[in-house]
């Protein structure tokens, strides 16, 4: 996907800039598109927990209910009503028997019309009264033919088993129309903040910029659960710089966890005004000699374990041991922003073994105080890893060990 934007420029005092945007779309993105991929994630998330179902010796099925199950397992069915919703519009019950959905009343034509609740392998559709409270739970029973006590869900305290941790380990690798719909969103993510960025003039408002940033993965039909914007001393004294209405005249940061059909992809991009002093420069060296390190351990077979161990020792390495404590340093990524998130020092977590697998998709964070830091997101190949958060016409790190090269800071005009 490309974007091209014309900017008109508005004599505010704030330095405001206002852009139109242009979109051109170089991938396929029409409703028979996205359909077909949807189908083909529904099939082969179906697949995985039928099978998963099917080696467990207790529950009678499987009820999921929050954002990232619902989607991995129906393809992505709808977006979210309630963007910061815990707890789904619609779940999905997987049994023995078949496949169903429920929601509420007023969700269920729109459901029906426009996903296709057969079409992507899902028997029935239950419909419950937005105002019975118990309404979702006494559908999924009937669906599951069991009692809630029975049944496994993602966490949802009404019923007997929660599987979360099962389900995300299922979730992991990435089947080929879900790595494609990661890929084609990883782009515009990248979009997003490299055209944001390319925009930005010194004396530009940190909101502005965030807000430009927002409107352009709105436009494709994305949102941000996660959008940093920060520049100059904010950048530098705070990790976490949120836009403030401040004016940025030297340096601009924007991050960036884009979401789109329940899949996530972060970045981050840096732009200057004028060329990076020689102090910061360094310590930008630092920050990308940490991510080499931990993507490069990446590769299959590994397990996260020896990736955190490798993370450990590049932060050592780059003369600050234990820095990874100070910001928290990402990791695979799809349904949630982070599948899971685990440190070095935390050695009873189940994902420590966990193997590194072909699919897999990872956004490592490593930062640095003073305001360096790194971030894109990777899918994980037998040979090697591939970026999908890659963009176009943007600067690329001269000499770059990673191929192809890792995202320059944007040098722009003053």
């Amino acid at each position: 996907m490309w974007w091209k934007f014309q900017p008109s420029l508005t004599a505010r005092s704030n330095r405001c800039f206002v852009a139109s945007v242009i979109l051109y779309h170089t991938t396929a993105f029409g409703s028979t598109e996205r359909s077909a991929r949807s189908v083909a994630r529904a099939d082969a998330a179906r697949g995985r927990l039928c099978a998963w179902l099917a080696a467990k010796d207790g529950p009678a099925a499987l009820v999921l209910t929050g954002p990232p199950a619902v989607a991995w397992a129906t393809g992505g069915v709808a977006p979210p009503v309630d963007r910061t919703a815990g707890v789904d519009l619609v779940w999905a019950v997987i049994s023995p028997s078949g496949c169903g959905l429920v929601t509420t009343q007023v969700e269920a034509d729109r459901v029906r019309d426009e996903y296709g609740p057969a079409r992507h392998g899902f028997g029935e559709l239950a419909e419950v009264p937005w105002y019975h409270s118990d309404g979702f739970i006494r559908a999924a029973e009937s669906l599951a033919g069991a009692p809630a006590s029975r049944l496994a869900s993602d966490g949802h305290p009404a019923f007997g088993t929660d599987a979360t941790e099962d389900l995300v380990a299922l979730r992991l690798a990435l089947s080929g129309a879900e790595a494609d719909d990661l890929a084609d969103l990883g782009a515009d993510a990248a979009a997003a903040l490299e055209q944001s960025l390319s925009l930005w003039r010194p004396g530009e408002r940190d909101l502005d910029l965030q807000a430009r940033c927002a409107a352009i993965l709105e436009a494709a039909g994305a949102d941000a659960p996660v959008l940093i914007v920060g520049g100059d001393e904010r950048v530098e004294r705070y990790r976490h710089p949120m836009a403030i209405g401040a004016p940025v005249r030297r340096l601009a940061m924007a991050v960036v966890v884009a979401r789109r059909a329940g899949l996530h992809a972060a970045a981050t991009r840096f732009a200057s005004a004028g060329p990076l002093d020689a102090g910061y420069a360094a310590l930008r060296e630092r920050v990308l000699a940490i991510e080499l390190e931990v993507l490069t351990a990446c590769t299959p077979a590994a397990s996260y374990g020896t990736v955190l161990a490798a993370l450990d020792a590049a932060y050592a390495r780059a003369g600050a041991p234990g820095g990874w404590a100070g910001h928290y340093q990402g990791g695979p990524i799809g349904f949630g922003q982070r599948e899971f998130e685990i440190a070095p020092c935390q050695q009873d977590s189940r994902w420590r073994a966990e193997p590194v697998r072909a699919g897999h998709a990872v956004a490592w964070n490593p930062s640095l105080p003073g305001g360096a830091k790194a971030e894109d997101t990777y899918i994980v190949t037998a040979d090697g890893l591939e970026r999908v958060t890659a963009g176009r016409d943007w600067p690329t790190e001269p000499a770059d060990a990673m191929r192809p090269a890792r995202p320059a800071v944007l040098e722009v005009g003053s």
